[in-house]
């Protein structure tokens, strides 16, 4: 069980979390999530010591491991596989002591311990995760320092999740891994047998992997049971609740106001009045809550329609130097296509977009553009291309020279950049903000083809689905390499699988590929035999009966809805019909035993209606869900 309790911690004069507390089950599996400068990262390091809060604790239980992804990657000469096995120092140690032990009883003590931590098994679980993280058996025998810093990055995640920790804490590990491996870490937190504290963008990772969410804003954190889409429910409903009860507490003061300011000096009244006054001073008021929203984001559309299709590959090998990566490629690019690119890193997905984008040459065959084909290149590394010392507006005023500076503050304000963002140097931008100025600046010109890879690293869960609306009503054609499932749901239609040196259309979804990646090939075609067997076996009539059924067992949920729309409906009449006559400020002196009737029969229809609303936000909840 993790305990934090009344938790507060200050950075730069700046209260970033306030008397913060939650508890979190044993064994929960829970996503931390919140706007990008919210504090989740300061939490870790508050919850691991890294940290010492002003005030309050964080309780774990005594002797429980807690476990994070090393900020260095390991750049070793030790290959991966050793590297990940030394992360198990109780194995570690116990199998550098066995070699030197000469007590019997404490060699026995040392085996029966290794066999109770399952020693005999670890090389072939070591050798697991870092297959399901995209290591193949020849690449876990070479030594670490033979790796990129993002591949090294995956083996300290392998490290982690080899070790167990009672606790292990993810800081954004999507961020290292391609669409592959985040299937697969999805998969293992989902079973993973202790606790977890898990901080990530990626809304698909936040719904399958976790059972739990914890929300910091403002400097509170809000538990809620769930995966992610039930927690954004919740949130609304609570927002719309809380919302409706401001509203009414709001009426509520402005007529207490008002009786207070008309009759404060009457002599006949002024009791009357103070009374009131005294209300208005004990309730307390109601904040509303506030989702803080992402700037939207714009593509400029192309100018003309170019005939199809816009680009066409025909036997077209390519690489680097004298070494092809892809063979014999033969496809097409159409005006409105909305391509998603699968394959494990190092297959050559990277290495097809720069080929069609024109920053890397064919070896062989031929490449056929449209003669007014404009394209748009975005990567993450790119990121470091912008001119450090240089502000957002500065980027655009060098691609606008002779534009006011207004035109010129407004195509800023396009890329989704606040003002009070638009004159900070580059260098001192966020990265989500880099990420949106380097989007602006390569679709500045409204390409026909815009080409995306790993556009959402930097992004929070709102800027994603901003990119989302965006590519959504973008006219151009789009070619998207990502990790995030969620986008590539939501964006592409047709899918390419980059493998065994060539790209060709993936026949099947992103499940029929999910299940590839988990289960095998094989597995994976049975599965979907299975379902195709069993769509099949559904008539057109067994639809329609399922339907018929389905809506008979929906009847009863609808007309306890109607019922108490209803309800809702008739109390506010009532409510509205009595605030009326209680506005006249002589109805209390003329008849005050009625009055008094009056307002005990507004405060219990007031009650009743609250309670109505919340029962219907929850029929209607449970509605939507089985329609």
């Amino acid at each position: 069980m993790l305990q934090i309790t009344d938790l507060t911690y200050r950075i730069g004069g700046r209260l970033l979390i306030e008397k913060a507390s939650v508890t979190l089950p044993s064994r929960a599996k829970t996503g931390l999530v919140g706007r990008n400068g919210a504090g989740k990262s300061t939490l870790f390091k508050l919850i691991t010591g890294d940290l010492a809060s002003e005030t309050g604790s964080v309780t774990i239980p005594k002797n429980a491991r807690i476990g994070q992804v090393a900020q260095e990657a390991p750049g070793t000469e030790e290959t991966l596989l050793e590297v990940v096995l030394k992360a198990d120092t109780e194995r570690a140690a116990l199998l550098a002591e066995a070699e030197t032990a000469s007590d019997p009883a404490r060699i026995a003590e040392i085996h029966t311990r290794l066999a109770d931590i399952g020693s005999h098994t670890a090389e072939a679980r070591a050798a697991s995760i870092l297959s399901g993280l995209g290591f193949d058996e020849e690449a876990q025998g070479r030594p670490c320092s033979a790796f990129s810093g993002g591949w090294r990055m995956r083996v300290a995640l392998a490290a982690v999740l080899f070790a167990e920790p009672d606790l292990l804490l993810l800081d954004e590990p999507t961020n290292y891994l391609d669409l592959e491996g985040t299937l697969w870490l999805e998969s293992y937190v989902a079973r993973y047998p202790h606790q977890v504290l898990l901080i990530s963008h990626d809304r698909d990772l936040l719904n399958k992997a976790v059972d739990s969410i914890v929300h910091l804003d403002q400097g509170k954190l809000t538990y809620y049971s769930g995966g992610y889409d039930s927690f954004d429910r919740q949130r609304r409903e609570t927002m719309a609740l809380q919302a409706k009860a401001k509203e009414k507490q709001d009426a509520q003061r402005k007529h207490l106001q008002a009786f207070v300011d008309r009759f404060r000096a009457k002599a006949t009244k002024a009791r009357q009045a103070q009374s009131r006054l005294k209300m208005l001073e004990k309730m307390q008021p109601i904040a509303a809550l506030t989702e803080e929203s992402a700037r939207p984001i714009h593509f400029p559309n192309p100018e003309g329609r170019l005939s199809p299709p816009i680009l066409k590959l025909h036997g077209v090998s390519t690489g680097y130097g004298d070494k092809p990566i892809l063979r014999g490629l033969t496809i097409n690019v159409d005006t409105d296509d909305r391509i998603a690119l699968l394959g494990a890193n190092g297959n050559g997905k990277s290495t097809f977009a720069k080929l069609i984008s024109g920053r890397l040459e064919a070896m062989s065959g031929e490449v056929t553009r449209a003669s007014k084909l404009k394209i748009a290149f975005f990567a993450q590394h790119q990121l470091d291309e912008l001119r450090p010392a240089e502000t957002a507006v500065d980027h655009v005023r060098s691609l606008m020279p002779q534009a006011p500076e207004a035109q010129v503050r407004g195509r800023v304000a396009r890329f989704g950049l606040p003002t009070d963002r638009m004159d900070t140097p580059a260098k001192d931008l966020s990265g989500g903000e880099k990420a949106r100025l380097l989007l602006g600046l390569a679709t500045f010109d409204g390409p026909n083809l815009l080409i995306l890879d790993e556009p959402t690293n930097h992004l929070d869960i709102d800027s994603r689905e901003a990119l989302v609306l965006a590519l959504n009503d973008f006219e151009g054609a789009v070619l998207l390499i990502s990790h995030d499932r969620h986008l590539v749901e939501a964006c592409a239609d047709t899918l390419w699988l980059v493998h065994g040196g060539t790209v060709a259309p993936y026949d099947g979804d992103m499940e029929d590929y999910k299940r590839l990646i988990l289960q095998g090939p094989e597995a994976a075609r049975k599965a979907r035999e299975k379902e195709a067997a069993a769509e099949a076996a559904v008539s057109g009539q067994d639809k329609r009966r399922d339907a018929a059924q389905k809506r008979a067992q929906l009847k009863p949920l609808k007309a306890k809805i109607d019922l108490a729309e209803k309800e809702m409906a008739r109390l506010q009449e009532k409510i509205e019909k009595i605030d009326e006559m209680m506005s006249d400020p002589e109805f209390f002196t003329r008849d005050p035993d009625r009055a008094a009737k009056f307002a005990k029969e507004r405060a219990f229809c007031e009650k009743k209606l609250m309670k109505t609303e919340e029962e219907w936000l929850e029929l209607s909840a449970e509605y939507d869900e089985a329609v």
